[in-house]
């Protein structure tokens, strides 16, 4: 754990100059430069395979760190996971589709395909972790909560995907197929070579986590890249793209005032309901983009553009909120940046 930064940076020191997110900006620039130059004819095939390889090997990693025993010892908690994986897979989606009433107007069909597939995703783990470290909560129970979440996103996002997208989106068996074999065979493949890998992913732990932002940042420029080439970004005015970000922002919201207040309703202790609305409020960015690249393929541009706003909304919201928190139970700044705090 690291001191205290800028409460939506990542790492560096906190001053307001430099209170940029590495990797938002990664994110930008990546954007940039599927605008400046995308990827079109062969490149864009190499680019392709290379971004469905790096997908696969995201996934082994995943399952490769996955300590199971610790999966099922929190276990335990399974009335605070219940009330995150409601929040997470029955909240969002039934607020997706009461956005619908947008998408004639303001948002185009395939944003708003966006829409749905963000509330479909599955919780974040890494930073429900660190938020609620920093705002010192019930942190193993983050722990189990963001897990337990990826786990089951991995099969309920494909399904409620199939169920609230459809064929309308081009979402086909196939599709769920597709997750079968590069999503969930190299996750397999990583827990059965957990017993002798597993060591290696702790030990470079650093490097890895390079690799696998580089693996998200390749899929984003593959995405935006076709949608550059099939002209798709110029139905996105800066009006909708207003609407987009409002909608999120009002996802958001409702996620965290509702979680907040069933947490308290059902009796939960101060620290099990930091966890609740932060595992509950949040998501995953890591794990719905490579999601979105199998689902979709080649029309995935436009409909991971809701995530990537929701998830940098996040961030920001809810590092002040745990900050805010911190200080009302320490009484000072809290010593944990919540996006360096690592499980």
């Amino acid at each position: 754990m690291t001191s205290l930064s800028w409460p939506w940076r990542w790492s560096w020191p906190g001053r307001l100059g430099k209170a940029v997110d590495p990797y938002v900006a990664a994110l930008l620039g990546t954007v940039a430069l599927a605008a400046l130059l995308p990827a079109s004819g062969r490149a864009a095939g190499v680019v392709g395979g290379a971004a469905d390889l790096a997908i696969g090997l995201l996934f082994f990693l995943y399952g490769a760190r996955l300590s199971t025993r610790e999966a099922v010892h929190g276990l335990r908690q399974w009335k605070l996971h219940l009330v995150v994986g409601a929040s997470t897979f029955v909240l969002f989606p039934l607020l997706g589709l009461a956005a619908g009433g947008l998408a004639p107007f303001l948002l185009t069909d395939r944003l708003y395909t966006g829409v749905l597939f963000l509330c479909v995703v599955p919780s974040t783990v890494q930073s429900s972790i660190a938020l609620t470290s920093t705002a010192r909560g019930n942190v193993p129970a983050a722990i189990c909560a963001g897990t337990y979440s990826s786990l089951a996103g991995m099969a309920l996002t494909p399904l409620l995907a199939a169920w609230l997208i459809g064929s309308s989106a081009g979402f086909s068996a196939d599709s769920l197929l597709s997750i079968a074999t590069q999503l969930l065979l190299p996750f397999a493949a990583g827990q059965c070579l957990r017993r002798w890998i597993g060591g290696f992913t702790v030990r470079h732990r650093r490097a890895l986590g390079l690799l696998d932002r580089g693996a998200i940042l390749l899929v984003v420029y593959t995405a935006f890249s076709r949608g550059m080439t099939e002209g798709v970004w110029r139905q996105i005015t800066p009006l909708r793209l207003l609407a987009l970000l409002s909608l999120a922002a009002a996802l958001l919201a409702v996620a965290l005032v509702t979680t907040s207040w069933a947490a308290r309703r059902l009796g939960f202790s101060r620290d099990d309901r930091v966890t609740i609305v932060f595992c509950g409020s949040n998501k995953s960015l890591a794990t719905g983009l490579p999601m979105a690249a199998v689902l979709f393929g080649e029309s995935a541009g436009p409909v991971i553009l809701p995530l990537m706003l929701f998830h940098q909304l996040q961030l920001l919201v809810c590092t002040l909120i745990a900050v805010r928190w911190a200080r009302r139970r320490t009484g000072s700044t809290p010593l944990t940046s919540a996006h360096t705090a690592t499980p």
